[in-house]
């Protein structure tokens, strides 16, 4: 298949016309379902489909203008031959690793430990499926952060804005969305700020703050933010993006709606505790989850009401660093446990062995069985 795609690119480009629907029918069928099985696969590959990407934009464009000019008879596109090739070998690597990744999920294994998207780990866990091969998945989601009014709101701004920083917002336990309580919320968004702007000064010259890992999720970020109230920040320079703050956001927004993994914080305000429990536990279990209050009844209350893998109560993201506590998710954040010694728990198998010598050997275990052999049996049970 991949062969006739490239001859259908080559037979193209020497005719110059109907190209349009040859195009059209290459990328409504073999490189999306490419593309998009790479989504979820690292950071290394996610680079690979940045590149390809931008090899064949004159591809693309050429696309554009036949679909948006249906009228013209006369169609010509002028394609660089050293591009088309690039992107023929692009097309056999895509098929060649995605050849060895099936290939690979088709071993048999002991044990699978998979960090990744959603989407992926599904995969992962269907192919483990056929040798009942057991798995730790780790896979992230929208991890809550809620501020309550009693708590202390300069602490909280520091500790937010440092965990939602933290590589430029793309860590699997960022804080992803900000819940916080009506009252509060203006010092908070100011506290916020103001820790930002003593971080990091101005975050787009600044040597401290990181790049976005490659542009594809560099332009998704900056589009989550398209028709939002930017309340700081929100400007790129095609690799970094300011670290963001969208007010008056919508449950139902673009923002929410997936994990963010970039340095841009929705803020949803709220009156009571009650009202957001819900709101968080009708959504997709989060991998963490932080609270900020002084109320041991509130913290009671969303610890033991709302599901999520693991968190902090008056920080963030620093309950991953001990490796006295378990790290893993719930749901579809994703399933198991690791660090120190539980990471030792998750590979290993607790082999149970019974060691007897041959000189006691109880008579009553033995058939024939009567009443009183199984009342003494229940006693030395017991």
């Amino acid at each position: 298949e991949v062969a006739s795609r490239k001859e259908q690119l080559r037979e193209m480009i020497s005719q110059r016309t109907g190209a349009g629907a040859a195009m059209s029918d290459l990328y409504a069928t073999k490189l999306p379902a490419v593309l998009k099985d790479f989504e979820e696969i690292e950071s290394g590959i996610l680079n690979a489909a940045e590149a390809y990407e931008q090899q064949t934009d004159t591809i693309e464009n050429a696309v554009d203008s036949f679909s948006s000019d249906e009228g013209e008879q006369d169609h010509s596109v002028e394609v660089n031959p050293t591009e088309l090739s690039e992107l023929a070998a692009k097309l056999d690597e895509y098929a060649s690793f995605l050849a060895a990744l099936q290939a690979l999920l088709e071993e048999r294994f002991d044990y699978i430990f998979f960090t990744g998207g959603v989407n992926m780990g599904k995969v992962v866990l269907e192919k483990a499926a056929r040798y009942v091969t057991p798995v730790t998945l780790e896979l992230g989601g929208k991890s809550p952060c809620i501020v309550e009014e009693s708590a202390d709101i300069a602490v909280a701004a520091r500790r937010i804005a440092f965990g939602k920083a933290l590589n430029s917002g793309q860590t699997c336990v960022a804080p992803d969305y900000l819940l916080v309580q009506n009252r509060v919320k203006d010092k908070l968004l100011a506290g916020i700020r103001r820790c930002w702007e003593e971080f990091y000064g101005d975050p787009l010259v600044s040597p401290q703050w990181p790049k976005m890992v490659n542009a594809k999720h560099y332009q998704r970020v900056m589009n989550l933010m398209l028709g939002e109230k930017v309340y700081c920040g929100g400007r790129g320079d095609g690799e970094r993006i300011e670290p963001t703050i969208l007010t008056d956001v919508s449950w139902d927004a673009p923002v929410m709606q997936e994990e963010i993994f970039g340095p841009v914080l929705p803020v949803i305000t709220f009156k009571t505790i009650d009202e957001i429990i819900p709101r968080i536990n009708s959504r997709e279990r989060p991998l963490a989850l932080y609270l900020f209050t002084r109320r041991s009844g509130v913290k009671e209350k969303v610890l033991r009401q709302v599901p999520f893998g693991g968190g902090c109560v008056n920080d963030t993201v620093v309950h991953l660093s001990s490796n006295r506590l378990p790290f893993g998710g719930v749901g579809q954040s994703g399933m198991g446990r690791y660090h120190g010694k539980y990471s030792f728990d998750t590979f290993s198998h607790e082999k149970a062995v019974v060691l007897k010598g041959f000189r006691l050997d109880i008579q009553m275990r033995y058939p024939p069985y009567s009443r009183k052999k199984l009342n003494l049996i229940k006693k030395f049970l017991r």
